[in-house]
Order: structure tokens, then sequence, then C-alpha cells
């Protein structure tokens, strides 16, 4: 079967709506038209374009939908608090989106299209990022404010976007604004740089002249975590080549030595420097939910966002627990509460979830079958993304766990038909 121009488009404007709905400024400033929009094409694409929906995996999907309502019903209903429901219904959509997208790539795509078009729609997230950095240079003058009830930005015609009064740094005397392309932070956007560095180096292959930008773009994040993950890809890129041509080598060193010069000096800046307080946040993100989790194991405190602020503002860790965690990290724990939300969203859905849902929906996301080869790594970059950033429940990402459940139930229902 021929692979159209008009199917190429289809499954780019898919994944960029994914891709933009896990953190992107798109909805960010429009969530409910964007969400609605997106899944409005959803249906039209599935249900007038797409072909008939095969049964076993129709089957699988409605098993998924059933089992991620079934959760979301009883985390609602055994809060400690009363939740809102209209946050519930957009936990919902995010399902739905996620059902759907996945739906129409098992479908009506062959197996091997998710990895291709996402590759084609990070580069396109990439060059933009790259012009992104370098148009500040001449138009930081000529920014305008834009703003919505949660985040406010500066943006040039509204196709280049900035935060200066958080995002001007100084390296070696070179100062610029920290690059956060079409995402609401730096750190969203070295994800999905570090994503496309992944699916270049070790899955598509084809341009080493991708890699080099790719890892340039991610240094004007100039985030700690999107450099870490960078040079643990240049590791395991640099050993696989090393096998095949030893002259390589030194060309990748040459390009790791800066990056871990830049990852050292932003490091000590984050764990002792003018921004100690980021890393102290993120450090108190991973502990205070864990402990919010103990006492309310099983059904957690609830997914409310809102809620969730409001308890972990009067919710103190036992001292200690503090003075344990602190001799045994080495690390001085300088925050006892935050009325802030948790970056961390793994240590955000035990607290709201409790262990057992928690752990069913993490089992899930490693269970996925989008990308198989070197899935250890990729799963490191997803893992440490989602504990960095608060998007596990987003539809990117959540897409994965829908993957891991449908791929269960597929099974089953297949084996049962087998049987039969």
């Amino acid at each position: 079967m021929i692979y159209t121009l008009k199917q190429k488009f289809i499954d780019n404007f898919i994944l960029l709506m994914l891709i933009m709905s896990t953190g992107g400024l798109l909805f960010v400033f429009n969530r409910n038209i964007a969400s609605i929009s997106f899944l409005i094409i959803l249906l039209v694409v599935i249900v007038f374009i797409g072909s008939s929906i095969k049964k076993s995996i129709f089957n699988s999907m409605i098993l998924t939908f059933v089992t991620f309502v079934a959760l979301g019903v009883i985390n609602y209903s055994f809060a400690i608090v009363e939740q809102t429901a209209e946050k519930y219904l957009f936990y919902l959509l995010t399902v739905v989106l996620s059902i759907l997208s996945l739906l129409h790539f098992r479908n009506n795509r062959k197996a091997d299209i998710f990895l291709i078009r996402l590759h084609s729609v990070l580069m396109l997230i990439s060059f933009h990022a790259f012009f992104n950095f370098i148009i500040f240079f001449f138009m930081k003058n000529n920014l305008t404010i834009i703003s919505s009830a949660y985040h406010e930005c500066e943006t040039f015609m509204h196709l280049f976007f900035y935060t200066p009064s958080k995002g001007i740094v100084n390296v070696f005397g070179f100062e610029f604004c920290r690059n956060q392309g079409f995402f609401w932070e730096p750190g969203i956007l070295q994800i999905f740089l570090n994503m496309l560095f992944f699916l270049e180096a070790f899955i598509i292959k084809k341009r080493k002249s991708l890699l080099i930008l790719t890892a340039l773009v991610i240094l004007t994040t100039y985030s700690t975590t999107g450099i870490l993950l960078l040079l643990i890809q240049f590791t395991v890129y640099l050993f696989n080549e090393f096998k095949l041509n030893k002259w390589i080598t030194p060309f990748v060193l040459l390009l790791a030595i800066p990056v871990y010069i830049i990852f050292s000096v932003n490091l000590e800046d984050k764990i002792s420097g003018v921004k100690e307080m980021s890393f102290q946040k993120r450090y108190f993100d991973l502990v205070q939910p864990f402990f919010i989790a103990l006492e309310n194991p099983l059904t957690g405190i609830g997914l409310d966002l809102f809620e969730f602020q409001k308890i972990r503002q009067e919710f103190y860790i036992p001292s200690s627990s503090v003075q344990s965690i602190n001799s045994l990290t080495g690390i001085d724990s300088k925050i006892q509460v935050t009325e802030k939300g948790s970056t961390n969203s793994i240590m955000f859905l035990i607290a709201g979830a409790g262990f057992p849902s928690a752990i069913l929906l993490m089992v899930m996301f490693f269970k996925q079958q989008i990308i198989a080869e070197k899935k250890w790594l990729w799963m490191l970059i997803m893992i440490v993304s989602v504990m960095s950033e608060p998007l596990l429940l987003r539809p990117f990402f959540f897409l994965f766990i829908v993957s891991g459940f449908n791929q269960m139930f597929y099974n089953i229902t297949s084996r049962k038909k087998l049987i039969s």
C-alpha cells in the first residue's frame, strides 16, 4: 500500500498535537479549544478516513478505556478530600486522546510509521528551536508579553517564545536566554530534543549532522537534566560506534568534552549556586509526596492538583525522617513545605493515586510496545523526564501507558480467540 502525502500530513499533525498537548504553549494558552479540536480531528480521521477498525484492536482499546475509567472512579470516590469533577474530566479527555491516537496508528498504519513520523515532527521542533535561540539576540528588545491565568512569557510574532525574567544565564561570559522553543519552559524542550537524538542515533541512523545540531540545541536549553541525558546518550552512542568504526571515537569525544564541561558548571550552579532553590524544589518534590503516600497508601489523596497543593502546604515530613534522609543522601533539605505543584509526576501519581494504582500504571508504562530497540535507554529518558517535569499524565507520555495496557488486553483477547 502506498503511503500518501495526505496520510503523512495527517500523521504529522496528530503527533504534533500529541507533543503540543504535553507542555506546548498552544495548549497552555488555548487548552480547551485546542483539546476539543484535537479530539474532533482524531474522530474524523478514525471514522471517515481510516480503515475499518479490526475487532481485536477495538476490543483491547475498549478494555483499556474501561480500566482507566474504573481506576479514575475509585480514585475520585475514595480521595481524602472532595475532588473537582472538571479535573477528572480532563484526565478522561487525556485517556481518550491517547487511546484514539494509538488506535489510529495501530489500525491504519504499519508498525514503523509512528516512529518515522515522530522523527519528522521532532526535527521540525529542533529546527524551530535552533532559530528560536538565534532570533532572541536580534529581537530581544521587540518582544511582546502574552499571558494566561497560569503562565506568562514574551514572544516575537507569536512564532518565537522566551521568558527573559527567568531564563537569562551567563556561561563563560556568554549571556543568552534559555531556549524553550514551543514549550512553557526549557526543561520540556530538552525532553523532546533528547528523544530526537535517540531516534536519530539508534533507530533512523541517517544523518550525523542532525545529531550535532540536536546536541547543540539541547545545550541552548541549559537544562541540567537535558545535558545529563545527552551525555548518557553520547556514551552509549560512542560505545556502539566504536565497535563499528574506531576512527569516529576521537570525533565523538571532541563533542562530548565541552558538553561535560557545561554540565559540570550547570550542576554546580544548581547544587550550591544561584539556582540552588530549583534543585531544592525538585529534591523536595521527590521526597514529600512519598511521605504523603505513606499516610494514604491504597487510594492516595486524589489527583486534583489544586487539592494536592493545599494538602502539601500543611504537610510536614517528620523531623527524624528528614534527618535520616539528609544523612543518607548527604543533601541538606532547605524546604519544609510548598504551595506549588510537584515537578515529579511519578511521585505526584503515587501520592494522588496510591501505591497499587501507581505501580500498575508504571508497570504498563514499562511494558509499552512503541519503542522496542534500545528500549532500556528510551525508558531511561522517559523516566528521568517525568521525574523532572509534570508530564506523565499528559497525552504524549500517557500514550505509552495506554500502549502497555492495550498490548496486555490484545494478548488476552487473541489467546481466548485461539482457544475457542
